[in-house]
């Protein structure tokens, strides 16, 4: 398991700053098929430069709370498991089934959007970021913001948008910057929240907390 997927998708040799410095203790891995194995050989790790990283398991009830203030319809069945440069969680969701396993989802906090992976843990890995991983991972794009001079973001950060799509924000790399993960969901999930069917054009206020 996980074969294909290390052969293409090679763990960075500085994977090191990608880990928490403070570690953490492990929250309870649920039971699906796969997730303890994918944890146990890559948790907090970074693949191809950073375009794609594992979570560290320690982080899984934190990043429960940053989908769920985004994407509250979802709350009490998703279980994170990666993310991207662009800070898109990929999940796995125990309402919805591919292949008798829980099915993957990925949230953008930069649209707003939900999108159904026709994948489970494995499949995603070994079939899927091989077959589509140009759309999963935004990899033209990842390229062109490094070819640019834009930095490769830590375990911490992402390269978030400076205004989301879901506000008119243009999809360029002069739209994008370095953010701080924790602080980039919280101000895009409040945001989601507070538009999601308002009508194009309202205004609204955001405040951190």
């Amino acid at each position: 398991m996980f074969e294909a997927f290390q052969r293409s998708f090679p763990r960075d040799p500085w994977h090191d700053p990608w880990r928490r410095p403070e570690g953490g203790v492990a929250a309870d891995i649920p039971a699906i098929a796969g997730l303890r194995e994918f944890f146990s050989g890559f948790g907090g790790a970074s693949f191809r430069g950073g375009i794609y990283r594992a979570i560290d398991p320690s982080d899984l009830n934190r990043w429960s709370e940053r989908i769920y203030l985004a994407f509250p319809a979802f709350e009490g069945r998703m279980t994170c498991f990666g993310y991207d440069w662009l800070g898109r969680a990929f999940a796995l969701d125990s309402k919805r089934f591919e292949d008798g396993q829980p099915g993957v989802v990925m949230f953008e906090p930069g649209t707003g959007e939900a999108l159904e992976i026709p994948a489970n843990i494995r499949t995603f890995h070994d079939v899927g970021l091989l077959e589509f991983g140009e759309a999963a991972l935004a990899i033209s794009f990842y390229e062109q913001w490094t070819a640019t001079g834009g930095a490769k973001p830590t375990f911490t950060q992402c390269v978030g948008y400076k205004r989301p799509l879901f506000l008119g924000g243009s999809d360029k790399v002069e739209n994008l910057e370095v953010a701080d993960l924790d602080v980039y969901w919280h101000m895009m999930g409040q945001l989601v929240g507070k538009t999601r069917g308002l009508p194009k054009g309202t205004r609204v206020r955001v405040t951190m907390e």
